[in-house]
């Protein structure tokens, strides 16, 4: 009985967790849901079984801060195991702050969904679109009804349901876009995953200095010399100011991931003290969550 209490003890000051329960309508939009979530920092597990929620939930629990959102996409693709959806819900109702996010359409959308990506409805065995279409809808009329928030997705593209999603459950200090200053060394090869490039070549190089050519950007000597060099905070300052539109941009047209890639000739010397300060200028601004990378640094 003690330890029993010492668990409920536990359980009782543990943070609660946000759940957020994802279902509808096959065709409805639950993967671009999935996706934005994913871009918001929930947990988010697709074609969960309902008897799995319980367990999903506890396993969040045991890790502490690290996963304070989860959502579980919940569906008739589980055949049978989605029969027990109503009752695993009601075990967590009141335990944490559940929620469920129902994605509606239209028969006509879903038909025509269906259509364009030419693949037959999860339930329309030997019959229609519509058939299967009407099946389903039938078999989760009770759920919708118990639902918290019913998205109908009818006239809206993957773009628009992203960017609802996105206001919708993004939290004060949610970035909405998280920015990859990267640098680089024009010899190793462009960075195919760069959005945007900067040459950083027209600054002298520190390699033909006997002090530092051994050194790196990330060193003191090395970075007030870069960085003190003519141009070199004109440069900076400019760019900052020509990255700010495009990352508003980013933000209007739900990009959520930036990369932003500086080179000079072996990415050790003035791209790597160049990517440094423009990241420690970038994360000042509001709504962004910079890293770097220094993708060459260390090879030969």
């Amino acid at each position: 009985m003690a330890a029993t209490g010492e668990q409920t003890e536990v359980e009782a000051s543990a943070p609660r967790r946000e759940l957020l329960l994802v279902t509808g309508m096959s065709g409805a939009g639950r993967s671009t849901v999935g996706n934005a979530l994913e871009d918001l920092g929930w947990y988010v597990v697709d074609n969960l079984p309902p008897q799995m929620l319980r367990p999903l939930v506890d396993l969040s629990r045991h890790t502490g801060d690290t996963i304070p959102r989860v959502a579980a996409v919940v569906d008739i693709r589980g055949g049978r195991l989605f029969a027990d959806v109503q009752e695993a819900l009601e075990s967590l109702r009141g335990t944490d702050d559940t929620r469920v996010l129902f994605l509606d359409a239209t028969d006509a959308a879903l038909v025509r969904r269906f259509e364009s990506v030419r693949r037959p409805h999860p339930l329309q065995g030997d019959g229609t679109l519509l058939d299967g279409i009407t099946a389903e809808r039938a078999r989760l009329a009770e759920l919708r009804e118990q639902s918290d928030i019913v998205i109908d997705t009818s006239e809206l593209n993957i773009h628009q349901l992203s960017v609802l999603i996105h206001d919708q459950f993004s939290t004060v200090g949610d970035p909405a876009i998280r920015v990859t200053v990267m640098s680089f060394g024009y010899k190793y090869g462009l960075p195919s995953d760069a959005d945007h490039v900067a040459d950083c070549r027209f600054l002298p190089n520190p390699f033909w200095i006997p002090e530092l050519k051994g050194r790196t950007g990330l060193e003191t000597e090395v970075s007030d010399y870069v960085l003190g060099l003519p141009g070199a905070q004109e440069f900076i300052d400019g760019y900052v100011e020509a990255l700010r539109p495009v990352l508003d941009g980013y933000g209007r047209e739900n990009k959520r991931h930036a990369t932003i890639a500086l080179g000079c000739t072996g990415g050790k010397h003035r791209s790597v003290a160049m990517a440094e300060e423009l990241k420690a200028r970038l994360s000042v601004l509001p709504g962004l969550a910079v890293s770097v990378k220094h993708r060459d640094l260390g090879r030969e």
